[in-house]
């Protein structure tokens, strides 16, 4: 199914939401054109809204009879998630991630597009509106950032405390001894480029819903990073209630990280 998908045309869709309907609105946005959704760091903005209505549009003008599971559409509709247990090709889209950024003004934000089919992720693309950089994956072809390919060097001799990382604040209050670095950048989209391209070591997530994590395990494992749920197994694009993700450079940096975290 991916190879009736051209990537530049994907890409160009998704640039062009990005141009037209998201970063004119960076740092320009009035207080009515943002609203919370579940709790004070859960917001939807104008431009997560109109820039998923636009790409539900064009993608699936794209690819005739594929279907779309967009964040702000689950949101007002939950049924929609259902979408991803039949057999039809689905388009997982995250119009804005990072939209609590995006609505303070902090220049860590994306756009997320996944084309998956039978729970299988095909390809991904993960677009950053600030810098203009565009990262896509394709299943057993690789990852690639606007046309560099991705390659995720291993651990090698470096020792835990030589190592980046994500954890919740929580967790790195017991644990930032352990390692060189923790931070917190606060978009999925950033975390996955910083993994994709060995800035950012190793990444605990723990809320998995679809449209974050889709392209990125799949950018990630094609640039040669380890990917598992804490549960040992692959991750599959569904809906994860009670299990946890945790990506490192390779399968024996993931267990020493598992193991140094406690979780």
């Amino acid at each position: 199914m991916a190879d009736e998908v051209s990537f530049e045309r994907v890409g160009a869709i998704i640039r062009e939401a990005a141009d037209t309907l998201i970063r004119p609105r960076f740092r320009h946005l009035g207080a009515d054109a943002v609203s919370v959704k579940t709790h004070e760091n859960d917001l939807v903005t104008v431009a997560d809204l109109e820039a998923e209505v636009f790409l539900t549009r064009r993608l699936t003008d794209l690819l005739p009879g594929s279907l779309v599971l967009g964040e702000e559409a689950v949101y007002q509709t939950p049924e929609i998630g259902k979408v991803l247990d039949g057999d039809a090709p689905v388009w997982i889209v995250d119009p804005v991630d990072g939209t609590a950024n995006f609505a303070r003004g902090v220049p860590k934000f994306g756009v997320i597009v996944a084309l998956v089919q039978n729970r299988r992720t095909l390809a991904g693309w993960i677009h950053d509106p600030v810098s203009g950089r565009l990262y896509t994956a394709a299943a057993d072809a690789g990852a690639w950032c606007d046309g560099r390919r991705l390659s995720i060097a291993p651990r090698g001799r470096r020792t835990l405390s030589a190592l980046s990382g994500c954890i919740s604040r929580r967790l790195a209050e017991r644990k930032r001894h352990l390692f060189g670095e923790i931070t917190q950048q606060g978009s999925a989209a950033h975390d996955y480029m910083s993994l994709g391209e060995g800035r950012l070591d190793f990444r605990l997530f723990r809320l998995l819903k679809p449209w974050d994590h889709a392209a990125g395990v799949l950018l990630v494992e094609e640039a040669g990073g380890y990917v598992r749920m804490l549960s040992g197994q692959r991750y599959a694009p569904v809906f994860h209630a009670d299990d946890a993700l945790l990506i490192a450079p390779d399968a024996a940096t993931w267990a020493e990280v598992r193991a140094a975290l406690g979780v």
